[in-house]
């Protein structure tokens, strides 16, 4: 079967709702989608975040088409090597290393961070969320699959992908657009490992374990652990089956990750993974990808305190939110703090429209009727052409224009259209964009925790004067409010109740 990657010439959601049966779900009416989720081996910044809301708005979309949707994305928590090549050490591993805790409790920590700050962001959690090590012989049963097809070779415990015995039968580079030829001109040949390699263009499989290795598992070739491409094919395959209907991840896993799933997939299971690729592209700091590796990244507890040098101030997870969506998931988007201060802005002006839509008093005929069924119109389209959340914001502006007429008594509104604004706010706004006004009282979580610092200070200051009556006093009238202060031997802390 022919996959195809998501492009302005194709409507994915107009190929689900126009034309069911050219897109044949694969346990009909049951879509399965396949998202390459975190390494865990640090907190989640802004890239993460990017990724994860791009496709909790296609979860979110598909279901409210009424499609049962099964969202599978994994956790990389072993097999993640150095710079991602078949060299270095495992990043969990090393932190295990660095922070001398073992390396399950190094990933548990960082996933659990991970799903606290998706949380707060409104990420609904995917059906499936399988670990890499959870699925060790499922990733030796495609190893083993793979070698039996001769696409792949066993040297000194290590098996590698033999790219051009793939190449032969299969064009390798075709998801990328990079040609066989030039990867093998152009492929590094100074890492330890080529000197197995048949060709330097060879990915590992899986990986002979050496002494100093943490994370190792037992296998036919001898102890060792899978390499990172090998997870998502096997997770993939057995919780969706081949071909499932959509796999997304960021724009960077194209080349090498997802070139390799494809090929690992038509090796093992002799068809593409997926009908559907969807890649999010990047978020940039000055036209540079924000990354890890780049040691530019701010995470996503900085952009909630403010507590970062590249912020001026704190923003709330909604505002995040809405800043990644007003760009269209294929397209960069630039972080700067004008940016996001805008979003700001522009989110409270959307959230205003609810309190507005219950001050319309409703008259007995209509002046809108028309243009709020044409602005359903539009948002259906919007969202129908290949997801496009910046024009579904934009005829939601016009909506919350509307309702702002309405509520100042510069447009009628009958009830019936009331009920149309309000259920057309509460589809697109809260249940599809997901962006609920209650979150935005995390916008004062940052300041709020500089306020407690400042009066646990200055009770500080009170009991070491011996002033118990101030000290008191404070900690009262916290505890009225519903904070309630905690001494302890290194110092006072607070908790809402």
């Amino acid at each position: 079967m022919e996959t195809t990657v998501l492009s302005h010439n194709l409507c994915l959601t107009n190929t689900l709702t126009r034309k069911k049966e050219a897109f044949e779900p694969l346990h009909s009416p049951l879509v399965g989608m396949y998202v390459c989720g975190p390494t865990v081996y640090g907190d989640p910044h802004l890239g993460h975040a990017r990724s994860a809301v791009t496709f909790d708005i296609v979860f979110r979309y598909l279901r409210h088409l009424g499609y049962k949707v099964r969202y599978v994305r994994n956790i990389t928590d072993v097999g993640h090597l150095e710079h991602d090549s078949d060299e270095g050490e495992d990043k969990i591993a090393k932190k295990a290393r660095i922070e001398q805790l073992e390396p399950m409790e190094v990933a548990q920590y960082y996933a659990n961070r991970y799903h606290q700050f998706m949380d707060r962001m409104g990420v609904l959690r995917p059906s499936i969320e399988p670990l890499a090590s959870g699925h060790i012989l499922e990733q030796i049963e495609l190893v083993k699959a793979i070698l039996a097809e001769g696409f792949a070779y066993e040297v000194n415990g290590s098996v590698y992908f033999d790219v051009q015995a793939y190449g032969k039968s299969f064009p390798y580079g075709k998801l990328s657009g990079r040609v066989l030829d030039e990867l093998l001109a152009t492929t590094r040949s100074n890492l330890a490992s080529q000197e197995e390699k048949r060709h330097p263009a060879d990915f590992a499989l899986w990986k002979k374990a050496q002494a100093e290795h943490i994370m190792r598992w037992p296998s036919p070739w001898g102890e060792g652990f899978p390499g990172w491409h090998t997870e998502c094919t096997a997770m993939s395959h057995k919780y969706l089956g081949t071909p499932f209907d959509i796999h997304g991840g960021g724009m960077d896993l194209t080349f090498p990750h997802h070139e390799a799933e494809t090929a690992q997939c038509q090796a093992a299971y002799h068809q593409s993974p997926c009908r559907y690729w969807m890649h999010n592209n990047m978020i940039t700091v000055n036209g540079q990808k924000m990354g890890k590796s780049l040691g530019n990244f701010i995470t996503l507890e900085e952009f909630f305190t403010g507590k970062h040098p590249g912020l001026a101030q704190a923003y709330a997870p909604m505002t995040v939110r809405f800043f990644i969506l007003q760009a269209h998931y294929r397209s960069t988007l630039d972080f700067s703090n004008e940016a996001l201060q805008a979003a700001e802005k522009g989110l409270q002006r959307l959230l205003q429209a609810k309190p507005a839509l219950e001050r319309i008093k409703p008259a007995a005929t209509s002046q809108v009727s028309e243009p709020v069924s044409e602005i359903e119109r539009k948002c259906y389209q919007a969202m129908d052409d290949d997801f496009n959340t910046p024009v579904l914001i934009a005829h939601l502006f016009e909506l919350a224009r509307l309702v702002n007429a309405g509520a100042d008594n510069k447009a009628d509104f009958t009830e019936g259209d009331l009920a149309s604004a309000r259920k057309l706010y509460t589809v697109f706004v809260e249940e599809i964009l997901g962006l609920e006004a209650a979150g935005e009282d995390s916008r004062l979580s940052g300041r709020m925790e500089g306020v407690m610092e400042i009066l646990l200070d200055i009770r500080a200051q009170a009991k070491a004067r011996k002033d118990w009556a101030t000290s008191d006093l404070i900690r009262d009238k916290l505890k009225a409010a519903g904070i309630t202060v905690m001494d302890g031997k290194d110092g006072a802390s607070w908790k809402m109740e």
